[in-house]
């Protein structure tokens, strides 16, 4: 069964070949993307997260992750003091944030 797939598969690649359809598409002749943060990301959810931002669609857990890694370089550059504690503070908040949007999303997809 899985044989007789495959060679579907070959045989659906090598007819849009040289039908032309697999030429000009966005990022011909250029490596792949490094997407080895996906290797810790279940394999649907990584490609549905691309499908989602390609269309201009990002889930909020990756907007609050993007705001964590800014907000831990933030961090770093300060000296302890009022200011340090209030920003990290600021980074639970976004942290909680985040699990909580996690925990959503996976509850979400358990159904």
């Amino acid at each position: 069964m899985i044989r007789n797939l495959l060679r579907l598969i070959e045989r659906q690649i090598q007819k849009a070949k040289l039908q032309g359809q697999l030429e000009g598409l966005e990022g011909e002749g250029k490596p792949l993307p490094d997407r080895s943060a996906d290797a810790f990301v279940d394999a649907g959810e990584a490609a549905g997260f691309r499908i989602m931002a390609q269309a201009g669609v990002v889930p909020e857990e990756i907007e609050l992750k993007k705001k964590m890694a800014a907000h831990q370089s933030h961090l770093a550059t300060l000296a302890n003091g009022p200011e340090r504690k209030e920003a990290m503070a600021e980074l639970a908040r976004l942290e909680l944030r985040y699990n909580i949007a996690r925990e959503a999303r996976q509850k979400f997809m358990r159904r």
